[in-house]
C-alpha cells in the first residue's frame, strides 16, 4: 500500500491540458516565477500566489510583487489572494550569504556561488505545501531550473521530486509540484512569456538583479546589469531577440 502511494506520489501528473485544480505559485517577483504565474493562469480555475522575505539584499522584488499582481488581476480573475511569509529570523539564525548580506558575490571554494543560500527552496516547497494543505489547492508551481541556472543544488528536477514526495507522505496529500522551466533556458523562458503575452511585463515590472538595483534600464529590464542573475536574463533575452524573426 505504501509502495503504491509513494509511485503515485513521485509521479508529475501533466498531460497538456488544463485541469480543474486549484494551484499555488511560489512567486517573488522575479522573470521566472511571473512566468510561471501567467503559465498557470492560463491553466488553472484558481491561482494563489506566496512570496518569501528571507531577508534577500534584493528585497525590492517584493516590491515587484504588487505591481506584477495589479497588473494580471484584471486580466484574470481566476487570480486568487496574496500570502506573504516572513521566514528571515531563521534563516539570519543558521549565517549569512551573499544573497542576505553584502558579501562580495562570487564563486566560493566549494564551486557553489556565493549566493547560495542553504535550504532555501526546500523551506519555500514546505511552507507552500503546508499553506495549500490549508487553502484547499493541490498543484505548486514553482520557477526552478536546471538548465540555465546558477548551480544550485535545491534548483534540480531529483530534488524538486524528492520534496514532493516528501511533502506527500508527511502531508497525506496528493500534492503535485510543477516546473515549467525544468527544462528549458532563459531564451525559451522569454518565448514563453511572449506566448503569454507578458513579455513587456517581465520587463518592466519584475525583478532579477542580486544587488537590488533598480536604477539602471536595459532592454531586459532593470538591473545592475553584472551579477550572475543579470547576466543569465541579459544573456537570455539577447539570445530570444536574435531567435525572432524579423
Amino acid at each position: 500500500m505504501l509502495a503504491g502511494f509513494i509511485l503515485g506520489c513521485m509521479q508529475q501528473i501533466d498531460d497538456g491540458a488544463p485541469s480543474g485544480d486549484r494551484a499555488l505559485v511560489l512567486f517573488s517577483g522575479g522573470q521566472d516565477s511571473t512566468t510561471c504565474l501567467a503559465w498557470a493562469l492560463a491553466r488553472y480555475p484558481h491561482v494563489e500566489t506566496v512570496g518569501f522575505y528571507y531577508g534577500q539584499r534584493h528585497a525590492v522584488e517584493m516590491e515587484c510583487r504588487q505591481a506584477v499582481r495589479a497588473a494580471l488581476s484584471p486580466l484574470h480573475a481566476n487570480l486568487g489572494p496574496d500570502h506573504v511569509i516572513d521566514i528571515a529570523g531563521g534563516l539570519a539564525a543558521l549565517g549569512a550569504t551573499a544573497l542576505t548580506s553584502e558579501a562580495p558575490i562570487e564563486t566560493a571554494p566549494g564551486g557553489l556561488p556565493t549566493t547560495f543560500v542553504p535550504g532555501r527552496n526546500l523551506l519555500f516547497l514546505t511552507y507552500a505545501a503546508a499553506l495549500a494543505w490549508r487553502r484547499g489547492l493541490r498543484r505548486i508551481i514553482g520557477g526552478m531550473c536546471e538548465t540555465d541556472f546558477s548551480g544550485y543544488p535545491d534548483f534540480r528536477d531529483d530534488t524538486v521530486k524528492a520534496m514532493q514526495l516528501a511533502l506527500n507522505l508527511g502531508m497525506d496529500r496528493r500534492f503535485v509540484v510543477e516546473t515549467p522551466l525544468m527544462w528549458i533556458d532563459k531564451a525559451a523562458t522569454w518565448a514563453l512569456a511572449a506566448d503569454l503575452g507578458i513579455a513587456a511585463l517581465v520587463i518592466e515590472h519584475t525583478h532579477t538583479c542580486y544587488r537590488g538595483d533598480r536604477t539602471h534600464a536595459h532592454a531586459w529590464g532593470r538591473g545592475c546589469g553584472t551579477c550572475p542573475a543579470c547576466r543569465l536574463r541579459a544573456d537570455g533575452y539577447a539570445a530570444w531577440r536574435d531567435a525572432v524573426p524579423a
